[in-house]
């Protein structure tokens, strides 16, 4: 499903995010509108991507956060 993740700088990204597992474990597809991929996870209430991704730390986190609010079906607005 496509969803729009307002940035810290204001700008709005649209990204698409598929809830999926990987051996057992559930985790967060992101693609990006370039193409570019990076798979999340949680572990406790911490937000973390697979070590070969590329977000920087305050986007995982931001990103993170809109899925919780996904799962909790009442998604933050953009």
């Amino acid at each position: 499903m496509k969803h729009k993740i307002k940035l810290r700088d204001g700008t709005v990204q649209a990204v698409q995010i598929i809830a999926t597992t990987f051996k057992e474990l559930k985790v967060w597809l992101v693609k990006f509108k370039d193409g570019k991929q990076a798979m999340l996870y949680k572990s406790g209430n911490e937000w973390m991507q697979r070590i070969e991704d590329f977000l920087d730390g305050s986007l995982v986190m931001i990103i993170g956060n809109y899925i919780d609010g996904i799962d909790q079906e009442n998604p933050p607005q953009a």
